[in-house]
């Protein structure tokens, strides 16, 4: 680990004044703590948010609920407001990490998460995120975790998030201010594919800092047809291979009135078409449909990685068959795979 300097800010300008000044923010540090030690990132200075008042999550006067960007993630899958109105943004944080992680966890750490792959981490091989121009080690390596959709010759790593999956789908817009103002940042546009610049993760500008998140009021009108389906490794594994957040509404005769749909762990950032999910409004709900969906929301989606040593060609099929599945799950008022018995078991414990 490398010498660096802890500041810590006592009010919002210092936290602002001080990332002008390059220092790199923290909260929870759970990514870049880790990435510190691997001496992957060797930020000089430090700036705490901590101790910020930005941590509260309430409703605004919009009636859209505001999620402070220093609100563990513990806390906030966990809110009354949250479980009652957004169920798919609950049930994505308590499928992530562990407890004692979420409980570190903040909400604007995680939507910061860097887009990563076991390449980034191993300083001793070639990878354009980590030293632009250097190569990327993926591309004819181990790829069996990486991107299917998204992707650049300079960069296939995944975007690890499960949250950020379910605020793509929920179309939440991201808060940020600066020594200059404020602005507003929808979600779609907020986490950046690689291009010709991996090493750029977002579209936050220097000197910008996350304050809050916001998810619209008539997103709570998906609150009994969503369904977060996560796919992973195994059981003890943090990363999907596949996750699958669907919205939908339903009128009463069951047709689909909206849709909104994101996909986990096959991009560079949580994925989607809204072409696709335009298929599903005004149709009742149908399993050739459903596949419609899945192939357009798949469309151009190529296998990377080289065969022998692990390739995620498997994923072409297994995001087909998870669409179509999360897609039945929400339509018949599934919450998740995951979520709901984590929840129930934290309650428990």
């Amino acid at each position: 680990m490398r010498p660096f300097e802890l500041l810590v800010a006592t009010s919002p300008a210092q936290a602002f004044w001080h990332s002008a000044q390059g220092a790199r923010c923290i909260a929870g540090g759970t990514n870049l703590v880790d990435l510190m030690k691997e001496d992957v990132e060797r930020p000089a200075k430090l700036v705490a948010l901590r101790a910020l008042p930005w941590s509260e999550i309430r409703t605004d006067d919009s009636g859209a609920l505001l999620l402070g960007a220093t609100a563990s993630n513990a806390d906030t899958a966990k809110h009354a407001l949250v479980v009652e109105r957004y169920p798919l943004l609950s049930a994505a944080m308590l499928s992530a990490a562990s407890p004692q992680i979420r409980n570190m966890a903040t909400n604007g750490g995680n939507l910061l998460q860097r887009t990563r792959c076991h390449y980034f981490y191993d300083t001793a091989t070639n990878c354009n995120k980590r030293s632009p121009g250097s190569g990327c080690s993926a591309r004819e390596g181990i790829a069996r975790q990486l991107a299917i959709l998204g992707t650049s010759e300079q960069c296939i790593a995944t975007h690890p998030s499960d949250m950020c999956v379910a605020l793509a789908a929920l179309e939440a817009v991201v808060h940020v201010q600066s020594e200059l103002g404020s602005r507003e940042i929808p979600f779609a546009a907020f986490h950046l594919l690689p291009g010709a610049t991996p090493e750029r993760d977002s579209s936050l500008e220097p000197g910008e800092v996350i304050t809050h998140i916001t998810l619209p009021a008539e997103a709570a009108g998906f609150a009994a047809h969503s369904t977060y389906l996560k796919l992973r490794e195994r059981s003890s594994y943090a990363f999907a291979l596949v996750s699958v957040a669907v919205a939908l509404e339903l009128d009463e005769q069951g047709v689909i009135t909206r849709a909104r749909l994101a996909l986990g762990g096959v991009a560079p950032r949580p994925w989607r078409v809204p072409q696709a999910e335009a298929l599903l409004e005004g149709r009742a709900a149908d399993g050739a449909l459903f596949a419609q969906v899945a192939e357009r929301l798949l469309e151009g989606a190529q296998a990377q990685g080289n065969e022998a040593m692990g390739s995620n060609a498997f994923k072409l099929t297994l995001a087909r068959r998870a669409i179509v599945r999360a897609l039945e799950m929400a339509h018949a008022g599934e919450l998740t795979n995951t979520g709901e018995m984590a929840l129930q078991a934290e309650e428990q414990s």
